[in-house]
């Protein structure tokens, strides 16, 4: 899908995809068979049979394109730049406080304050997409993480808690121990 347009097919692919119903009408016309123009056309008999079912009941009219699909988003450019801009005010400057992160019902509860209106999860998932978020998981770190002990730890202590080997041997994934000769 193409969420920054809107979601689904470009106006240039449904005005192609449109064409194509009206040449295989002009066919059901001159007595071609629905499997027949589903093999012309490279597409399933149940949408050339969707086709022809179409156009009998109501001609060439029937095939026209009835438009992108989907709902259109109930926020303007402007309220979409709006929400933009407070999203990456960040979590905190609406009273999350708790973490940095942004969830799709924390989403959904400023867009109510802002604009009034309520969006499910689901809905507030298209609406980021729309708008070029994506999901994204942080990195959760201590505030009170010192990279410099850690590094320290791994060269000093880590070799003396990992030890050696007891015997060598030649390892075995598998759970039967190979025979010894």
């Amino acid at each position: 899908m193409r969420y920054p347009e809107g979601g689904g097919l470009t106006a240039e692919e449904r005005a192609r995809r449109e064409r194509l119903r009206f040449e295989a009408a002009e066919l059901f016309a001159h007595g071609v068979s629905a499997p027949e123009v589903a093999r012309l056309f490279r597409v399933t008999r149940m949408s050339a049979n969707r086709w022809y079912r179409t156009w009998q009941a109501g001609g060439v009219e029937a095939l026209a394109s009835k438009g992108p699909g989907g709902e259109k988003c109930r926020l303007d450019e402007r309220r979409l730049e709006r929400l933009r801009a407070e999203l990456e005010r960040g979590p905190a400057a609406h009273g999350f406080i708790e973490d940095q992160r942004w969830t799709l019902a924390r989403v959904a509860d400023v867009i109510a304050s802002l604009f009034h209106l309520r969006y499910t999860p689901r809905g507030v998932s298209y609406l980021l997409h729309r708008i070029g978020w994506t999901p994204q998981v942080p990195v959760h770190r201590a505030a009170e993480r010192d990279e410099g002990v850690i590094e320290q730890w791994v060269v000093e202590q880590w070799p003396a808690i990992k030890g050696r080997r007891s015997t060598w041997g030649p390892g075995c994934a598998g759970k039967m121990r190979p025979a010894r000769d």
